[in-house]
């Protein structure tokens, strides 16, 4: 079995988009048919929006490609748990002090990790939604602080690092490579040079100082900067070298130059092989911002009645590589048409075998840059198909399903497997449903739609309007 394996991966030609070459290159693993995979996780200071969850799904697409074409993924997503509860001019403010405030709570490291606790668990419970695979370890920074610091004192020994007052920076000139993934000396980059004593405005903080609060050091207690927690998570996990590193493109200038940076000066040996880069969504043409209060969330995606595999479905017709737009109107749609393709599904008989011709072009589309708008069009090519026998079709969309993972193998579709008889007291609530959702008024429509899954139906919205099945 293993040699199978081994065999179906070396015949995988799978390309990938590699930003540190700035090309799409042909992949292949450190490890005979094991692919070491590294993905910047969240910040946990608040509810998962759209946008942190592409950068869910992203990794995850990623891997189940992999698997799919026989190599066994080691996959590690960090969670960043600490800030550094002071004013931080190196990174603008401080995540973790935003969310203090914003529950009412003193910046203590009490406080800090109890809401980091209560915002990973939120994450978690985003991924499951979303059929996001467990990754093979999901280290929070905070139980990795040792290893930062000796991180710290191998740059400080061998020249890269340097002491200011109120922390420790990396010195990017005595790294002549420093900025090797572009961006970094833009104006962007370069307006947190407001450290005085910086021997560059690119350095960037390794240590800060505080001494209420943080962890011991030998050079004064305080908190790891951010970037040194995913260098030392990642190594550590999967070695000084591995294969694959994903992250949105706003980490490319800063964040991923200064990882890279710190690895290798460290360590004296290529870090990531393959940097991926998803872009970003925007809701209405603007970036997503919780602080312009249009971040959009699962729940309220919820509250409209949208499935939640309806915003995973959306973003896969468009490329990891391309900014997608969210409008409501744009989710609804892709929740009706998912909503066909299970319908369709759910009333295939068993019995069959994946179509070779159909599995083929799937295979050639996620292996040329994880290419999914091709393979979600190949899908509805295949469901019009009059030429495939249904039990065929059947087993081919279970198969394409390894990799979508929209709900025709996890028993969502089973859900429209028949017409609901619908009882009169839910036609009532969906009358009264329906004129909530008139007059916008989602949150009695949410309130609705509990009370009609207490009587055992569920409710999602389209096009066409409510529609009601068995739960």
């Amino acid at each position: 079995m293993i040699g199978w394996l081994f065999r179906r991966a070396q015949e995988s030609r799978i390309s990938l988009s590699n930003t540190l070459t700035k090309k799409v290159e042909r992949f292949e693993p450190l490890q005979r048919g094991v692919v070491s995979m590294y993905s910047c996780g969240p910040t946990v200071y608040n509810v998962p929006h759209i946008g942190n969850l592409r950068a869910l799904i992203v990794p995850d697409l990623v891997r189940r490609v992999f698997e799919y074409a026989g190599y066994r993924v080691r996959s590690v997503m960090n969670i960043t748990d600490f800030g550094h509860l002071v004013g931080d001019g190196d990174q603008g403010e401080d995540k973790m002090l935003i969310g203090l405030r914003r529950e009412g709570l003193a910046p203590t490291m009490e406080n800090m990790l109890a809401l980091a606790g209560r915002f990973a668990e939120a994450y978690k419970e985003d991924a499951r939604a979303l059929n996001v695979l467990p990754p093979f370890a999901m280290p929070r920074a905070s139980e990795h602080v040792p290893t930062m610091i000796a991180y710290i004192e191998k740059l400080l020994t061998k020249g890269y690092a340097y002491p200011l007052p109120d922390g420790i920076y990396f010195d990017t000139r005595a790294f002549p490579k420093y900025g090797t993934l572009g961006g970094a000396a833009s104006a962007e980059h370069s307006r947190i040079g407001v450290i005085e004593g910086k021997r560059d405005p690119r350095d960037f903080a390794l240590w800060k100082f505080s001494p209420e609060n943080g962890w011991d050091a030998p050079w004064g207690k305080g908190f790891p900067g951010w970037h040194i927690e995913c260098t030392a998570m990642s190594t550590e996990y999967l070695g000084e070298s591995f294969d694959i590193h994903t992250g949105g493109v706003d980490h490319i200038a800063v964040h991923h130059n200064n990882e890279l940076a710190q690895a290798e000066a460290a360590n004296a040996r290529p870090y990531a092989r393959f940097w991926l880069h998803n872009e970003f969504l925007t809701i209405d043409g603007k970036k997503i911002s919780k602080s312009l209060g249009n971040d959009v969330t699962l729940a309220d995606l919820a509250a409209r009645g949208i499935h939640p595999l309806a915003l995973r479905y959306w973003l896969l017709t468009g490329h990891y590589r391309q900014q997608m737009n969210f409008t409501w109107e744009a989710v609804e749609g892709a929740e009706h048409a998912l909503k066909r393709a299970w319908k369709v599904f759910a009333r295939l008989p068993e019995g069959g075998r994946p179509d070779p011709a159909y599995l083929a072009r799937f295979r050639q589309f996620l292996f040329d840059d994880i290419d999914t708008p091709k393979a979600t069009a190949l899908m509805w090519e295949l469901i019009k198909d009059e030429r495939v026998s249904p039990e065929s079709l059947r087993a081919t969309l279970l198969d394409f399903d390894r990799v979508f993972a929209i709900g025709f193998s996890s028993g969502a579709a089973r859900t429209e497997r028949e017409p609901a008889v619908v009882p009169e007291a839910v036609r009532a609530l969906l009358a009264e449903r329906g004129k909530a959702r008139e007059t916008k008024d989602f949150t009695t429509a949410d309130t609705l739609r509990r009370d009609i899954e207490e009587l055992g139906y569920s409710v999602t919205d389209g096009p066409d309007g409510q529609v009601v099945s068995r739960r």
